[in-house]
C-alpha cells in the first residue's frame, strides 16, 4: 500500500484513506462508485495521486486491485491450470516454481458442472450429484489439489450454491480490513471470473467480470488498469405495484439501456425510488449488467444495505459498514442533488408491468400480454405431432423446459415466494403440469431451500415438478440436461419449434437446450405458470392455464398471492440463523468430495479428457520475440452483428457428431460421460475443437447453412470450421476472424480468446468489442482490430476469399488492414487497434500475459 493520508473511523480501531481530503470538497460531485475507485487508486498510487484522475474523469488508466478474487469451476478451472502449468514450466528451465502464488484471497465455488438429468423426481438432487461427481471427479480432484498447494485458495464443493448468491449472502462484506495492512479498513472489492459477478454490486460492492487472464495477473501481485469510465445516472422513482416482480425491472433496463448503449460504463442507481427497493431487487438488476452492456450497476450503501447483512447473519459486517461508510462520504440518504452524472435515465416503477424477454437476447422485452404475438411462429401453421408410446402429443410453441434456474432470481426471496405460492394456488385448484413440459428447479443457495421446506411452499412445487435438482447454475448455464427419450425424437423427427422458458440471465440461440428454437427469460412465478399453461401461442394474460376440479377456467391472476402474504412470509422464514447455520456448514455438504485425498508437492500431470497441459504455457519462450506485422491471414469466419462468447466457444452439451463429441469417443469417452464444453475447458485438445462450435452460428462465408461451417480457401471448398483449422494448422497459415457490432458479447470465458489461439486466430476486426471479450485478446496476444467509423465487412464487400496484412504502429496506437484480393486488386484502410493503455501494449507486444509474466517471473520480479 503507497503512502497516502489517513484517519481514524469513529468507535473502532481501524484506520482508513481519506480519499476526500486528496480530492478536496470537488469529491462531492462525484457518483459514488467513482468515490470507491478514487479510494481505491489512492491505495495503490504514489502519494495517492490517481485519486486525482478518477476526479477528473477525462478516462484516464488508473491502478485497480480488488479485496478479493471469486472464481467458479468452469472458468477457475483454465486459470488454475495456467497457474499450475507455470510452476512447472518454470521448473524447467531452471526457475524457482513457488514464485508462482496467489497473492490475494480467491473463492472458488463449484457451481458450473451440475447438468439435470434427473428431475420431477424426489430423488432429483442425490442423484444429479451423484452424477456431477462420477462425469467430474478428475476436474474437481485438480481442483482440491490446487487447495491443498495454495493456502490462499477456499474451494466451495459442489452443492454449495452459485457464485454469485453465495458471494451476496455470505461472502460479501461490504466493508473489510486491507490485505495489506489489518489496520486499514476499506471498502470491500470483488472481481470474478464471470461476467455476473456485478450482482455483488447490491451490496455497495465494486466488483465485475474479468476474464481468467486478468484474474491471473492480479494473482500474479499486480494491479489492473481501468479507465475512468463513464458513470450513467440510472433515477429511480415511484413504487412496484403488487403484480411486478424484480425479474420485470430488470427486463425494462436491458431494454432502456441497450437502445442507448452503456459499454464500458459504470451504472449507478439513484433517486426518490431507490430505497423502495430492497437489497434483493437490487441484486437481481445488479446480476444483469452485462446484459445491458454495461461494467457494472452499483447500489451506493444504506439503510437497506445494513439491514440485509443483518438479515443474512453479518451483524459484525453491518455495524463496519454503517460506521465507514458515514465517514467516508460513502452513505446515501434520500436524493443527493451535488453527484454529477455523465447521463441520466429514468426508471419509474410505477410505469412497470409483467415482462419476458426472447427469443434470443434478454433486452428484447416484451410485455406479458404482447409475448403470444411476438414469440409466435409468424407464417407458419401450428402442427402438432404424435409422441412416440405417449398418450400425448407434442407441437409448435410448447414449452419443452421450465426452468426455475439462477442466482438472477433465486437469490430474491420474493420470486421465490412467489412462485411457490402461484404453485400452491395452482394444486389448491387441481392444476398440473403439461406432460411435454420438463420442470426442474435450482436454488442459488441452500438457504432458499430452507426457506421454501419450512414455509410449506416446497411440496406444492414439488406436486408440480418441481422439486429441487441442482444447487447450481444448470439451466441458465446451458447444462438443462435431456428431455425425455420420446420428447427428443418427436422433436427431431418433425422439427417440432419448442420453447425454454427460464428464470435465469440468458437466452442466447443455441444456449439453453439445442432442441429449443426459442428461449424465454421470466420471473420465477411466470415460468411456474408457463409450465401449466405449456404453450407461447396462448395469451397468459387473457386465456386460463388451465380448469379446476369443477371445470372452471383458472386465470394468472387468481393464482398470483396479494403482496402481504409474501411479506408475511418472507419475514416469517427468511431469517439470520438460516444463513449462519447454512454457510457454518458450507465446507461439509458433499461427502465424496471430502473423502478425495489429492495428496502434496509437486502436481502430476495424468493423461486426461479434463485437464492437460496448455500449449500456450508450454511454448512459452523465454526470451521476448519482437512483435512481426501479420501477413496473409485467412479468414476463418466473417460474422454479423452481436456475436457472443457463446458462438466462439459454447459451453453447452457435446454432441456425438461435434468434432468435441467425435475426439472424446476416440479416446474411450461414452457419450453419457461427454459432459459440457463448459466443463472440459481444461483439455486444450477440447477447447480447440469448441472454436465457432455454435450449432446457431452465422458465418457469412457459408450463408445458406446454419452451424460450425466455413471454406477452405483457395479453393472454396465447404467443411466444419475445425477441419479448416487443421488445414490452415498444416500449412502453417494464420487466421483472422472478421465482426459486426458489440462482438464478443456475453460471458467472460477466456476459452473464447484461448480457443481462438489454439485454432492460429492472431486478429479479430469487428466494427466494436464487448468489455471483458477484449481484453480476453489482448491477454492471449490477439490483436483486436476496429474498422474506422463508416467502414465495415459490407463496405468492403467481404466475401472470405481474401487474403490480409496487418500493420502496427511502432507506438501500437493504431494499425493498418491491406486487402488482397482473388482478382490480384489490394486495398488499404486504417485500423484502430484496441490498446487502452501503456500496461496492455505492453502485454501484447510480449505476446500475452503469459508470456510477460513468465519472463518476469524468470527474472526474478511479478
Amino acid at each position: 500500500m503507497t503512502d497516502a493520508i489517513h484517519k481514524p473511523i469513529a468507535n473502532t480501531s481501524f484506520r482508513a484513506v481519506d480519499y476526500c481530503a486528496l480530492l478536496g470538497r470537488d469529491y462531492r460531485t462525484l457518483p459514488y462508485s467513482l468515490r470507491v475507485l478514487a479510494e481505491n487508486a489512492a491505495r495503490h498510487s504514489e502519494g495517492g495521486s490517481a485519486a486525482l484522475d478518477v476526479l477528473a474523469r477525462a478516462g484516464d488508466a488508473v491502478p485497480f486491485r480488488p479485496a478479493r478474487l471469486l472464481l467458479h469451476d468452469m472458468l477457475g478451472i483454465p486459470a488454475l491450470i495456467d497457474i499450475m502449468a507455470m510452476r512447472n514450466r518454470l521448473e524447467e528451465v531452471g526457475g524457482d516454481p513457488n514464485v508462482v502464488d496467489m497473492s490475494l484471497p480467491v473463492d472458488l465455488v463449484i457451481d458450473h458442472s451440475m447438468s439435470i438429468n434427473h428431475w420431477a423426481e424426489k430423488l432429483a438432487l442425490t442423484k444429479n450429484m451423484d452424477r456431477e461427481f462420477e462425469v467430474n471427479r478428475e476436474r474437481f480432484a485438480f481442483l482440491k489439489a490446487c487447495e491443498a498447494r495454495f493456502p490462499k485458495l477456499r474451494v466451495i464443493p459442489p452443492g454449495g450454491g452459485i457464485c454469485h448468491q453465495v458471494n451476496l449472502e455470505y461472502l460479501g462484506q461490504t466493508v473489510l480490513p486491507s490485505n495489506e495492512n489489518p489496520d486499514i479498513l476499506i471498502p470491500d472489492s470483488s472481481l470474478g471470473t464471470d461476467s455476473h459477478t456485478p450482482m455483488i454490486n447490491a451490496l455497495g460492492i465494486m466488483g465485475w467480470g474479468i476474464g481468467g487472464l486478468e484474474a491471473e495477473a492480479l494473482l500474479f501481485g499486480e494491479t489492473t488498469p481501468v479507465n475512468v469510465p463513464r458513470v450513467i445516472g440510472l433515477e429511480v422513482t415511484g413504487k412496484l405495484s403488487d403484480h411486478v416482480t424484480a425479474t420485470d425491472i430488470a427486463l425494462v433496463i436491458a431494454e432502456k439501456l441497450r437502445a442507448i448503449g452503456v459499454v464500458d460504463t459504470f451504472v449507478e442507481l439513484f433517486g426518490s425510488g431507490y430505497a423502495e427497493l430492497s437489497v434483493a431487487d437490487r441484486a437481481t438488476i445488479a446480476n444483469m449488467a452485462p446484459e445491458y452492456g454495461s461494467t457494472m450497476v452499483f447500489c451506493p450503501v444504506d439503510e437497506r444495505t445494513i439491514g440485509y447483512l443483518r438479515q443474512t447473519g453479518r451483524n459484525d459486517s453491518a455495524k463496519l459498514a454503517e460506521l465507514y461508510c458515514q465517514e467516508q462520504n460513502l452513505w446515501v440518504e434520500g436524493m443527493d442533488a451535488s453527484v454529477d452524472y455523465e447521463q441520466v435515465v429514468e426508471l419509474n416503477l410505477n410505469q412497470i408491468g409483467r415482462s419476458v424477454s426472447g427469443p434470443s437476447r434478454p433486452e428484447q422485452r416484451i410485455d406479458l400480454s404482447a409475448a403470444t404475438d411476438r414469440l409466435s411462429f409468424e407464417g407458419e401453421v401450428e402442427r402438432r405431432v404424435p409422441v412416440p408410446n405417449a398418450d400425448h402429443d407434442i407441437g409448435d410453441g410448447d414449452v419443452i423446459i421450465a426452468a426455475i434456474t439462477s442466482c438472477t432470481n433465486t437469490a430474491n426471496p420474493r420470486n421465490m415466494v412467489l412462485a411457490g405460492l402461484v404453485a400452491r394456488n395452482a394444486v389448491a385448484r387441481g392444476l398440473t403440469v403439461k406432460p411435454h413440459v420438463k420442470t426442474s428447479l435450482a436454488p442459488g443457495s441452500r438457504v432458499v431451500a430452507k426457506y421454501l421446506s419450512e414455509s410449506g411452499l416446497q411440496d406444492p412445487l414439488d406436486a408440480l415438478g418441481f422439486e429441487v435438482a441442482a444447487f447450481s447454475c444448470s439451466t441458465c448455464n446451458g447444462m438443462s440436461g435431456p428431455l425425455e427419450p420420446a420428447h427428443e425424437e418427436a422433436i427431431k423427427a418433425h422439427d417440432v419449434k419448442g420453447i425454454a422458458v427460464l428464470s435465469g440471465n440468458r437466452n442466447f440461440a443455441g444456449r439453453i437446450h439445442p432442441l429449443a428454437s426459442r428461449n424465454m427469460i421470466a420471473s420465477p412465478p411466470l415460468v411456474v405458470a408457463y409450465a401449466l399453461m405449456g404453450t407461447i401461442l396462448k395469451d397468459i394474460t387473457t386465456e386460463p392455464l388451465g380448469t379446476d376440479q369443477d371445470g372452471n377456467p383458472v386465470m394468472l391472476d387468481d393464482l398470483w398471492p396479494s403482496a402481504d402474504e409474501v411479506t408475511r412470509i418472507v419475514e416469517t422464514y427468511v431469517t439470520p440463523e438460516e444463513f449462519r447455520d447454512n454457510y457454518a456448514a458450507i465446507g461439509d455438504v458433499n461427502d465424496r468430495w471430502n473423502a478425495m485425498d489429492v495428496g502434496a508437492g509437486t502436481y502430476a500431470w495424468e493423461p486426461s479428457t479434463y485437464v492437460s497441459f496448455p500449449p500456450f504455457v508450454k511454448d512459452i519462450s523465454p526470451k521476448k520475440i519482437g512483435l512481426e506485422p501479420l501477413r496473409d491471414l485467412r479468414p476463418l469466419a466473417i460474422l454479423g452483428d452481436s456475436v457472443t462468447t457463446d458462438h466462439i466457444s459454447p459451453s453447452g452439451i457435446i454432441t456425438p457428431e461435434s468434432e468435441a463429441g467425435q475426439f472424446l469417443q476416440a479416446h474411450g469417452v461414452a457419450q453419457r460421460d461427454f459432459n459440457s464444453f463448459g466443463t472440459r475447458r481444461g483439455c486444450s485438445d477440447v477447447v480447440i475443437r469448441s472454436t465457432f462450435a455454435n450449432y446457431r452460428l452465422r458465418n457469412e462465408m457459408t450463408p445458406d447453412q446454419e452451424g460450425s461451417w466455413t471454406r477452405v480457401e483457395p479453393g472454396g471448398q465447404v467443411t466444419s470450421i475445425f477441419k479448416a483449422i487443421e488445414t490452415y494448422l498444416d500449412r502453417g497459415q494464420e487466421l483472422v476472424v472478421i465482426g459486426g457490432k458489440e462482438y464478443g458479447c456475453g460471458s467472460s470465458r477466456d476459452t473464447a480468446a484461448k480457443a481462438p489461439w489454439l485454432a492460429g486466430i492472431r486478429a479479430v476486426i469487428a466494427e466494436s468489442f464487448e468489455r471483458i471479450h477484449r481484453s480476453n485478446l489482448v491477454n492471449m496476444g490477439i490483436a483486436p482490430l476496429c474498422f474506422p467509423e463508416g467502414v465495415d465487412r459490407k463496405s468492403l464487400q467481404l466475401d472470405g476469399s481474401e487474403t490480409f496484412d496487418i500493420d502496427f504502429s511502432e507506438d501500437l496506437t493504431t494499425a493498418s488492414l491491406t486487402i488482397h484480393r482473388k482478382d490480384g486488386h489490394t486495398q488499404t484502410t486504417p485500423l484502430d487497434l484496441r490498446l487502452y493503455n501503456d500496461g496492455e501494449r505492453a502485454t501484447f507486444a510480449e505476446g500475452g500475459l503469459l508470456p510477460r509474466a513468465f519472463r518476469g517471473f524468470l527474472a526474478g520480479a511479478a
